[in-house]
């Protein structure tokens, strides 16, 4: 999976300019002058969207005057915002990045407002709003403004966010958040698609008032009745598409999965007689499954992604009985950091057919566990299943009841229960993996197997189906630390 590197302590300060000679010298000369909080420094990421009107000229004057704080690039042709912004995203290096259009409709001053609620550790993503309360306002088109709180109420009924201000300027992003989004849209399309993508993400979103001066067209304004149109089809075509990780990143389709929230309820239903007072969550992700956990005297859930780990962090800083740890497989250190008999129950759903070497995992795994702790853990099985959809998700393996178990005594467990799960997913499964190999798993298909899961499970245990996944209780045995 590939990483990309921050600069610790950098605010990435994205600036996409389209025809702006008037205004574009003083605008950089507000955002160079604006006092950053907590000794941040900044960048200052410059796309000229092929201008015509001279001021890619001020724009290499102005990365020549500040070398080492601007970046410029220039687009071959016009493309819009949203390019503009997707590239300037791609050249950032910072750990934090904020939108700032290339005029003066909105105020850099008010970077420290805005950055407050990240800096704070509370916030993923912040929108700075024109149509919150102020002590003093500049009065707004009335239509411009209806057409606003129009596309922001169509924005909040498809994301279920209750923002009051989705088109703004002035959004703020963790980098390492923003770096995994794609985006598609290459005009204003920019706001509502990556609104509608934090939401499905789950992204912790705050709001802060901000100040505005809008410019009549007369001054350069450049959006029109044509883009709200376009906006409105991109509300709707972001509501229906899930379309919220980089293909790069590796996971999308994995993630789309485990947000499933009746077959995450189901599974914890199941597992929970088995559960002890200290759970180590392995592989959490961004807490699909956590969120369902019993907290008793401890849950700690663990990942090695640095992405995932901070929307964890975000998620339950205020938890006493959370943990969010960092834990590579690979890395010992991890492992010792954690100490041997750490917790009585680890969870490891959907995690050791990802890995090259699953039985070095387990023997690193083993000491973390209490004398008569236990492994839960659900693996794919029947290797003859093995096809398109596997590998799309990364699986290296499915298994088998017998090289399971031999795997788990190996390295000290004894397999107390194996229980099929999922059982009549496995047709559906064959079948497309047989008829539409390349095709992924649709967001309707999957709405309708999380619909379904609680009355399967029913069956299935009803009736002893095999199951598309194997649940396998495994205890530790004395003596095998």
């Amino acid at each position: 999976m590939p990483k990309c590197i921050y600069n610790p302590g950098v605010l990435s300060i994205l600036v996409p300019v389209y025809n702006e000679r008037t205004y574009l010298s003083k605008c950089i000369e507000r955002v160079l002058a604006v006092e950053l909080p907590r000794n941040l420094s900044r960048e200052i990421i410059m796309v000229d969207d092929a201008s015509t009107d001279g001021t890619s000229d001020i724009v290499r004057e102005l990365a020549a005057g500040h070398p080492g704080v601007i970046r410029a690039f220039y687009q071959e042709k016009n493309q819009g915002k949203g390019a503009a912004i997707r590239r300037a995203v791609e050249e950032m290096t910072g750990e934090i990045a904020i939108i700032q259009d290339a005029d003066l409709e909105y105020d850099p001053s008010e970077y420290p407002l805005l950055l407050e609620p990240i800096l704070e550790g509370v916030a993923d993503v912040v929108y700075g709003s024109r149509f919150t309360t102020r002590t003093m306002r500049r009065v707004l088109n009335y239509h411009h403004k209806l057409g606003n709180i129009f596309l922001t109420f169509l924005s909040n009924a498809t994301t279920g966010l209750d923002l009051t201000d989705m088109e703004t300027c002035y959004k703020v992003f963790r980098a390492d958040l923003l770096k995994t989004i794609p985006l598609r849209s290459n005009r204003f399309g920019f706001e509502p698609e990556i609104t509608a993508k934090i939401a499905k993400r789950g992204c912790a979103v705050y709001e802060v008032p901000i100040s505005y001066r809008g410019r009549g067209y007369a001054e350069g304004k450049k959006i029109n009745w044509k883009d709200g149109f376009a906006a409105i089809g991109n509300i709707l075509k972001y509501a229906l598409i899930d379309d919220c990780y980089s293909e790069c990143y590796g996971t999308a389709q994995l993630l789309q999965m485990t947000r499933s929230g009746s077959y995450n309820r189901t599974l914890v239903k199941l597992l929970a007689p088995y559960f002890g007072e200290r759970i180590l969550e392995i592989g959490a992700g961004i807490g699909n499954l956590s969120r369902f956990l019993p907290k008793k005297e401890k849950l700690i859930v663990t990942e090695s992604d640095p992405e995932f780990l901070a929307v964890l962090q975000t998620a339950f800083k205020d938890n006493s009985r959370v943990d969010v740890v960092k834990l590579d497989l690979n890395d010992q250190n991890d492992f010792e950091a954690l100490g041997p008999g750490a917790c009585d129950t680890i969870l490891a759903i959907n995690v050791l057919e990802f890995l090259d070497d699953d039985m070095d995992a387990l023997v690193r795994l083993r000491p973390l566990l209490k004398p008569g702790g236990k492994l839960l853990a659900l693996v794919p099985q029947h290797a003859d299943l093995f096809g398109p959809y596997d590998e799309q998700l990364g699986h290296r393996r499915r298994y088998s009841r017998e090289g399971l178990e031999q795997a788990l005594v190996k390295t000290g467990l004894a397999v107390e229960r194996f229980e099929n799960f999922n059982s009549l997913a496995m047709l559906g499964w064959g079948l497309r993996s047989k008829l539409a190999p390349n095709n992924k798993m649709t967001r309707n298909l999957l709405k309708l197997h999380d619909f379904l899961t609680p009355w399967l499970w029913r069956a299935e245990r009803a009736f002893g189906f095999p199951g598309l996944s194997l649940l396998v209780v495994a205890r530790a045995m004395p003596g095998s630390e």
